[in-house]
């Protein structure tokens, strides 16, 4: 056999030895993105197991309406939308009676207009008590509520301040299913209940979380 024949035979052989290296690596590197897929998979099963997610969540408070008890002419108002008052602070004047309130918090509306006739019980003010703004989740009966229970660690985000993660504990879970509007229509299909799922939080850890953001919340569940 002559050198040159020699010669071709080997890089023959080296050309097929590094192709099967190729496929080998590329075979590996298949391999191993796929575990990695399967891993990620597997932990989203895990922590999809142990949690409840919620996404029609809001941050909400109840709000507390103050009237006169008398009625009558409104001649002054003292506050206005986003102030900050204390409790047994006047905020409003109806005829001879001075509209105050019961504890400090935050004016959410107070756009009566002065000379407006108001009857007795009719709010001239709204506000909310911060300390009593909550993660108000709203979740179908069939999607994991008896899964959720008060005690339970949750978190959750708020659409006004993206990825970031708020930490909380639930308080309450509504014993019967929230009003809504009755819809009559022929169907089989019985009609889903939606439930009320309130998660508290520490209000002065997170001062810029306010009455009516979005929120997306997970609840810790067993």
């Amino acid at each position: 056999m002559t050198e040159k024949k020699i010669e071709r035979e080997l890089k023959g052989v080296e050309r097929e030895v590094k192709r099967l290296e190729f496929s080998l690596k590329a075979l590996v590197t298949l391999v191993l993105i796929l575990a990695a897929i399967g891993g990620a998979i597997g932990a989203y099963i895990i922590v999809s197991d142990r949690s409840v997610y919620i996404e029609k969540s809001t941050i909400e408070a109840p709000e507390i309406d103050l009237a006169p008890v008398a009625g009558g002419v409104l001649e002054n108002m003292y506050v206005k939308a986003g102030d900050t008052v204390t409790s047994d602070e006047v905020v409003a004047r109806v005829g001879d009676e001075l509209v105050k309130t019961k504890v400090a918090g935050i004016v959410t509306k107070a756009d009566a207009t002065v000379g407006q006739l108001y009857n007795p019980g009719q709010t001239v003010v709204a506000m909310i008590d911060p300390s009593a703004l909550r993660v108000v989740g709203q979740i179908d009966e069939n999607k994991g509520l008896d899964r959720i229970h008060v005690g339970e660690y949750a978190t959750f985000t708020v659409d006004a301040f993206g990825s970031r993660t708020y930490t909380g504990v639930v308080d309450e879970v509504s014993p019967e299913a929230a009003s809504g509007d009755v819809v009559f229509q022929i169907s089989d299909k019985r009609q889903e209940q939606t439930f009320d799922v309130k998660v508290r939080f520490d209000e002065n850890a997170y001062p810029e979380l306010k009455n009516g953001m979005s929120a997306r919340l997970w609840v810790s569940a067993n």
